[in-house]
């Protein structure tokens, strides 16, 4: 079965008074039916710039697609005119944002915002949109939905924020569904009833999903397939398995050291990744990571490795096998 989504060789940019900022820097990628996906990497990495291209909502002005296709069902989104992706978006390609307060319109009811896709994209008349929301509201665990309909964003907390966003994405039934970071800004506690919500949700809907972090600890139990970039690139691409039992990037290797495991021995410390992000105003030329890699030598700062299949189904962007040091 072809895949519901796949993206080629995506490249964005944003052209500011300093130069250009290469965000994003020829992604390729695919989404299976049914599938959860996790894009993992630092912030600043391309994850959001990577997802809001394909769905037409980075600024143009100041950012550009310099080149690639997302094919979503046999269409390129990127190549699709302003109407024919305001159909898809909401519709088909749902998305929850990073921060449910700056996201949602203040001077709007809950009641407008759940029931303005509704009545865009299905059609349907005022008071069966209200009656639809009131189930979206009591789906995603806010008590008293009906009540709740009339109210402002901020007279929710920001746990109950983030359901109603949730509601809204999940409205017109999406067969894919992008959280970008969506438990960020939440206390622990409201995190693990979140993503167990969307666990649910996706379930009961059998649609797609891809899902935005930069939390390695929440991605285990989640995704079926994991996607790990950096600056711009994908540096590894894993079965969630594989990519935690067998990781091979250097990259994906330091994120493992510092996350917090239950199993790991008190006297051993966490370690952290040395030095800092590239900057992207400078065009890339060799590998984004080896200032930062304990495993890097001469050849890594010449030129940047492309992924290539290191087992069925796992893929890095390395000149180095990380298990036994030596060059790849």
């Amino acid at each position: 079965m072809p895949p519901i989504l796949e993206v080629t060789n995506l490249k964005t940019h944003f052209n500011t008074p300093e130069g250009i900022v290469y965000a994003v820097n020829g992604i390729s990628y695919h989404l299976k039916e049914g599938e959860t996906l996790a894009v993992v990497g630092e912030s600043g990495c391309g994850k959001s710039v990577s997802m809001m291209s394909i769905l037409g909502l980075i600024p143009i002005p100041p950012g550009k697609i310099v080149s690639g296709s997302a094919v979503y069902w046999g269409k390129d989104l990127l190549h699709m005119s302003e109407k024919e992706l305001g159909q898809v978006r909401g519709k088909e390609i749902a998305m929850i944002f990073q921060d449910p307060m700056t996201s949602l319109n203040p001077v709007l009811t809950v009641k407008r915002q759940i029931t303005e896709s509704l009545q865009v994209h299905i059609g349907m008349k005022p008071n069966q949109a209200a009656d639809r929301a009131v189930q979206l509201l009591e789906m995603v665990g806010i008590p008293d939905p009906k009540r709740r309909l009339s109210d402002y964003p901020h007279q929710f907390s920001g746990g109950m924020r983030q359901r109603v966003m949730i509601a809204m994405a999940l409205a017109c039934n999406p067969s894919v569904l992008i959280a970008d970071e969506p438990t960020t800004a939440l206390d622990v506690t409201i995190q693990a009833q979140i993503i167990e919500l969307v666990i649910q949700m996706r379930q009961q809907l059998g649609m797609a999903m891809i899902w935005i972090t930069h939390d390695l600890g929440v991605v285990a139990g989640l995704a079926d397939r994991v996607m790990v970039m950096y600056a711009g690139f994908i540096v590894e691409k894993a079965v969630v398995d594989d990519l935690y039992v067998d990781p091979r990037h250097p990259y994906t290797l330091a994120l493992l050291s510092a996350l917090p495991r239950a199993d790991r021995r008190r006297d051993r410390r966490l370690k952290s990744i040395p030095g800092a992000p590239p900057n992207l105003l400078a065009e890339p030329k060799s590998c984004p990571f080896a200032p930062r890699c304990e495993y890097s030598f001469e050849h890594c700062r010449v030129e940047n490795p492309i992924l290539n299949s290191v087992v069925d189904g796992h893929e890095i962007a390395c000149w180095v096998d990380v298990r036994t040091g030596a060059a790849r």
